[in-house]
């Protein structure tokens, strides 16, 4: 098994840390220590420290299974990081994070991390719904059950926002050393949204806990981008075989990386932009650019996969069908939303992104991607939307996938044969209002349209935007989706309109 002692037996093809990790000493901590992280930050910080060794080692923290301790923790925090492309790959031992926290019983280990003096940096990607965020106005939602808790038990938190507050709490009174708090995950101004929802826990403290973070904490924006699927005991195995060690931690992604950080700081940060890293004053223009396009084909790509029977995007963009339509789409529909980025060519981001889906090696399932993809959809795909309708533009193919993930989560319906599990925080609510309504094509889509933390009510209600939410729901739920995928890059809207309903 992978430890510090087994390192010098490792075979030469694979690379291991150049630096002395006994002399390692912790100056962050990392909230949600998963594939990602391990696969992007943890190897930013790693090439960092090989070529200027400081005390930046990661303490990795999860307040959400899976434990660490019987994983990263057995292994002294080492872990293989494979990339892969095609048929090949190519391995290294990852040796950043110096120890692991798990606090899924209770917020005091990590709270412990958090305040000490010698964390001054705070890094995190727990997924949007972590954020306990209302997607559609970026605010903290009071009755979210974590938040609702936390506000009535202050001393011990259980969302992120509660935790985060409670840690500053804490470091204010115990040393007043100031914090950055850096949010890694996939949501617009994901800075801003972090901001708000601790800094909205803190208000309700009353106790001068906001001024205090005013004057002590920064939270800088930042865009993260590497495909990092969820390992695989196949991928676990192939360690074994390839390299002849076991691994209880492998992480695997593709070779493209990147990662743009808003330059805000309230304390020391580790010098990742001598790594790769861009330091700027303006993130949005490579958000919107990320997101918008590469997250928005995966969501589009993995919501009309499942729908379409292809298990992984690699599959569902080898299909000409659907590669066809969503070039289309991030060609004529998203690109004019798009700002403008220094350096960077806006069409040939798109074919380079598309080309990265492509790539047999990632077996990314559709299933996964589209994991709380009522949390995904505002930044990807709603907002393009209402940038489209403003430029007085066609929504016609970006409105597809709003139809796609709306047909996802009604299949797994009862009425509608429970064809496979989701997982997403609207996924009850949908699932009732479709056993209730059945095959009512405009029904669904009008009641799935007025849940206003997903769905602007202002764009709820336009007309062109619902229009083509009701004629893509009725083509996807048809018994030949991919035909009507076909179809929707060529066929005039209102043909698609005159189909007729289905029985469920």
């Amino acid at each position: 098994m992978l430890s510090p002692e087994l390192l010098s037996r490792l075979p030469t093809s694979v690379q291991q840390p150049s630096y002395d990790r006994a002399a390692l000493m912790p100056g962050m901590a990392h909230i949600g220590v998963g594939a990602f992280h391990r696969c992007h930050q943890a190897e930013y910080t790693d090439d960092l420290l090989s070529r200027h060794f400081d005390r930046w080692g990661v303490v990795g923290i999860n307040i959400r299974p899976p434990l660490l301790a019987k994983t990263l923790g057995s292994q002294g925090g080492l872990y293989t990081r494979l990339i892969r492309q095609d048929n090949h790959t190519e391995a290294r031992v990852i040796g950043s994070i110096v120890s692991v926290v798990d606090s899924q019983d209770g917020a005091a280990p990590a709270l412990d991390v958090l305040s000490s003096p010698d964390i001054e940096m705070v890094t995190m990607t727990v997924t949007e719904k972590g954020y306990c965020h209302i997607p559609s106005t970026g605010a903290l939602d009071l009755d979210h059950p974590e938040i609702v808790h936390d506000l009535a038990n202050p001393h011990a938190p259980r969302s992120v926002p509660g935790i985060l507050a409670r840690a500053l709490e804490l470091r204010r009174t115990s040393h007043g050393r100031p914090v950055t708090l850096l949010s890694c995950d996939n949501i617009p101004t994901n800075g801003v949204i972090l901001g708000n929802v601790v800094r909205a826990m803190a208000d309700r403290s009353g106790n001068g806990l906001s001024d205090w973070i005013a004057a002590n904490v920064a939270f800088p924006s930042a865009m993260v981008d590497r495909i990092a699927p969820a390992t695989t005991q196949a991928d676990l195995d192939t360690v074994d075989q390839l390299f002849g060690y076991r691994d209880a931690a492998v992480v695997v992604g593709e070779p493209f990386r990147q990662w743009v950080i808003e330059r805000k700081f309230a304390s020391p940060v580790p010098r990742w932009d001598l790594v790769g890293a861009s330091f700027v004053d303006d993130v949005t223009p490579f958000e919107h650019l990320k997101m918008r396009v590469l997250n928005g084909a995966q969501t589009t790509l993995a919501h009309l996969g499942v729908l379409c029977s292809f298990e992984h995007t690699s599959d569902a963009i080898a299909d000409p069908v659907l590669a066809t339509f969503v070039r289309r789409m991030l060609t004529e529909e998203t690109l004019p939303t798009l700002k403008a980025v220094p350096g960077i060519s806006a069409p040939a981001y798109i074919e380079q992104s598309l080309a990265r889906l492509t790539n047999t090696a990632i077996r990314h399932r559709n299933h996964q991607i589209a994991t709380d993809g009522s949390q995904k959809i505002v930044q990807r795909l709603l907002n393009p939307i209402r940038d489209r309708l403003r430029q007085g533009g066609s929504i016609a193919l970006l409105a597809v996938p709003i139809a796609g993930w709306m047909a996802y989560l009604i299949k797994a319906a009862a009425r509608f044969g429970r064809c496979w599990q989701v997982s997403d925080p609207f996924a009850g609510r949908i699932s009732a209002l479709a056993d209730r309504i059945g095959a009512d094509t405009k029904g669904l889509a009008d009641a799935i349209l007025a849940i206003d933390a997903i769905f602007d009510p202002s764009l709820a209600t336009n007309t062109a935007f619902r229009t083509n939410v009701i004629a893509g729901l009725d083509g996807l739920l048809s018994d030949n989706p991919l035909a009507f995928v076909r179809h929707a890059c060529t066929e005039p809207i209102d043909a698609r309109l005159k189909r007729p309903t289905r029985s469920a």
